[in-house]
């Protein structure tokens, strides 16, 4: 999907000025545009130019569709930043966010320093592990990384492996965490569709809405207390907002519900996505298990095309402290996905769908049926035999 159409000040291919000129610039510093000739202020946003956009914009994990918008003007700002350039430190409501966080978060953690997901933004997990960090070697503990920091955190760095910390944190929460969906928190977000057909966007946040209200009820039935986001469409500016919520309520899981639209009315498919960098080979390992649960019970039960999992940095995936799931449930322009969104059967077998997932994430791989061959209730005595206990 584009970048909100509503937003103000996009660029886009056939736009000229400064601002191109500018972006040429911008996208030269990051290493995504060859080429060192002075930009022009007249300068053209050519084809050249938007190719460009598109493979920063795919490198960067966000939508690839070569306009210039918010998402993407953050994204270059934050790939301007190399570690050492600046002082970093935690500013509530604020957060410093840029490639030189994300330096200094995988340093930490490969130190063995909790720093929370490794995100690129200076929250109060990296402000920890900082003063941890200074703590460990004599410093003052002011959680800012300014030069004596960095430089201490660089004698040690050499002798010290990295591997997956965070990967094998994040596995053994699961495993802790028990078979057992009861006293679980899952954050539902009914986000719809940003088309800019009024009727399809309408037709989507139907669909969406009803779904999440459906996996809600078969979530509680599990013991699950189950969150609603607002109904209201979630656009861009609006993710993190409703990530904040998922923080807030200390949710387990929060997963997304989308359709997508495409101007070919002949793509079609369902795909999932979970929090990931690509520039720097960061990603949440369960939210990457849990989304490719989703896909493959979504495929199985229903038989749509499958467009697999991928790894995005979109707000609501990135700023969530959770696996964060989101569900791309079809094309609204496609005759054919809009036919069976608009049926509640279908409906009915996607939040099964879901559900199933939830409950596969929580079991060991001993234990896991194969895809798509086991109702939820089916489900539950394979939980229950697993439990702590039983048999």
């Amino acid at each position: 999907m584009p970048e909100h159409r509503s937003t103000p000040h996009l660029l886009r291919a056939g736009d000229r000025g400064e601002a191109v000129a500018q972006l040429r610039e911008r996208l030269t510093e990051a290493g995504a545009l060859g080429g060192t000739d002075a930009p022009q202020p007249d300068e053209e946003f050519d084809h050249a130019l938007e190719r460009a956009v598109r493979a920063f914009q795919q490198q960067r994990g966000i939508t690839a569709d070569g306009i210039v918008g918010p998402a993407t003007r953050q994204a270059l700002e934050e790939a301007r930043w190399r570690l050492g350039d600046r002082v970093l430190l935690h500013r509530p409501g604020s957060l410093l966010a840029g490639d030189d966080v994300v330096a200094l978060q995988r340093r930490l953690l490969g130190l063995g320093f909790k720093v929370g997901r490794v995100d690129g933004r200076f929250g109060g997990d990296t402000e920890r592990a900082v003063r941890e960090f200074q703590r460990n070697v004599g410093m003052n503990p002011d959680g800012t990384c300014g030069p004596a920091t960095l430089k201490a955190i660089g004698r040690l760095a050499p002798i010290v492996g990295g591997g997956r910390p965070n990967a094998m944190r994040s596995e053994e929460r699961i495993r802790t965490a028990g078979p057992s969906l009861a006293g679980k928190v899952v954050v539902l977000d009914a986000a719809g569709n940003l088309s800019s057909d009024p009727a399809q966007r309408e037709e989507a946040d139907r669909a969406t809405t009803d779904l999440a209200r459906r996996v809600e009820g078969r979530l509680a039935a599990t013991g699950v207390q189950a969150l609603l986001t607002a109904p209201a469409v979630s656009t861009p500016d609006q993710e993190s907002d409703r990530a904040e919520f998922a923080n807030r309520a200390d949710a387990n899981l929060c997963i997304s519900l989308h359709v997508d639209a495409s101007p070919n009315p002949e793509v079609s498919g369902v795909a999932t996505y979970y929090y990931g960098l690509e520039a720097h080979e960061v990603r949440s390992w369960v939210g990457e298990r849990f989304a490719g649960l989703v896909q493959r019970e979504v495929v199985a039960r229903t038989g749509m095309t499958d467009l697999r999992s991928h790894p995005r940095a979109w707000d609501l995936l990135r700023c969530t402290r959770m696996p964060a799931v989101r569900l791309e449930l079809g094309y609204i322009t496609n005759p054919e996905d809009a036919a069976r969104l608009g049926d509640p059967a279908f409906r009915d077998t996607i939040a099964e769908a879901v559900v199933v997932a939830v409950q596969r994430l929580y079991l060991s791989p001993e234990t896991d049926p194969h895809t798509g061959v086991l109702r939820l209730d089916e489900l539950k005595s394979l939980r229950l035999a697993t439990e702590p206990g039983q048999g």
